[in-house]
């Protein structure tokens, strides 16, 4: 968390709400109010899980008229400021960072129409994207959420697409691991030392 705060400073942001139930008391007591890093910290108590977006329910005083909502268990070098001016010249309500997983199919890939092979890929390799658990929105899109509701990013997302706003996609092309299995937690610490941040 301190990585991703400390990171996120170097971009000019100095607002931060954090969502807190599991260990809560230590990190308010760890980054208390925020002022050793010259920042304003508060947080949202979560009495029953919310989802990665129903806690956000919960502010009813953000200060900025764009909101980044960030799980803490990732460690990405993404570059905030184009991630925020995709989002501003591209006029979206909601971005979310798109992190790319490829397949390899080791067989020749058919397509077929009424029994009959009309081309064929040999061993094609197809690319999608992947929520990556990082989302930038207008303020206004706050009031698609459910008061202290369980409700996801995804939930959200749906919505709005429902509804005819803009969401788009912004495909990072740097470094991004989730790091909530104790695996990819110690595959951190060892990318931390080699990676550009």
């Amino acid at each position: 968390m301190e990585h991703n705060v400390d990171r996120l400073a170097l971009y000019g942001i100095d607002d931060y709400w954090f969502s807190v139930k599991y260990l809560g008391e230590q990190i308010e007591a760890y980054f208390g109010k925020g002022e050793s890093k010259n920042l304003d910290i508060d947080y949202v108590w979560e009495d029953k899980p919310l989802g990665t977006v129903g806690a956000v329910s919960k502010i009813n005083n953000f200060k900025h008229d764009y909101i980044l909502l960030t799980n803490s268990d990732i460690l990405t070098n993404l570059d905030y400021e184009d991630f925020y001016l995709d989002f501003i010249s591209k006029d979206a309500d909601f971005s979310v960072v798109s992190i790319p997983y490829q397949v390899n199919i080791p067989y020749a890939v058919l397509e077929n129409e009424n029994g009959c092979i009309k081309s064929f890929k040999e061993k094609p390799t197809y690319t999608y994207y992947s929520n990556g658990g990082i989302y930038l929105m207008k303020k206004e899109v706050l009031d698609f959420i459910p008061k202290e509701e369980f409700f996801n990013a995804t939930d959200l997302m749906e919505e709005l697409i429902k509804k005819g706003n803009k969401v788009i996609s912004y495909p990072l092309a740097g470094y991004w691991l989730d790091v909530g299995k104790h695996e990819d937690f110690k595959q951190a610490q060892e990318d931390i030392y080699k990676i550009k941040f």
